[in-house]
């Protein structure tokens, strides 16, 4: 299973499903990470957290406990 933190800089992938439960799922909806999304990796903080992301045309950054709720292929 590959997740959204596992996503190189500069690739692409495609949101597959999505984990967690409640709250933090609807959360991680809300920001427009939905089934059959793509989404494109754009930098990682020097420390590795957040991660900046590129999805639906805006730029938004999470972190890496919220990418790892999002499988993507």
């Amino acid at each position: 299973m590959k997740t959204l933190r596992d996503v190189k800089v500069g690739e692409r992938a495609v949101v597959a499903r999505l984990y967690g439960e409640g709250p933090v799922k609807r959360r991680i909806m809300d920001m427009g990470l939905v089934k059959g999304t793509e989404v494109a990796v754009r930098k990682v903080a020097p420390i590795g957290d957040p991660i900046e992301i590129t999805v639906r045309g805006y730029e938004l950054s999470i972190r890496k406990s919220e990418a790892e709720l999002v499988e993507v292929k």
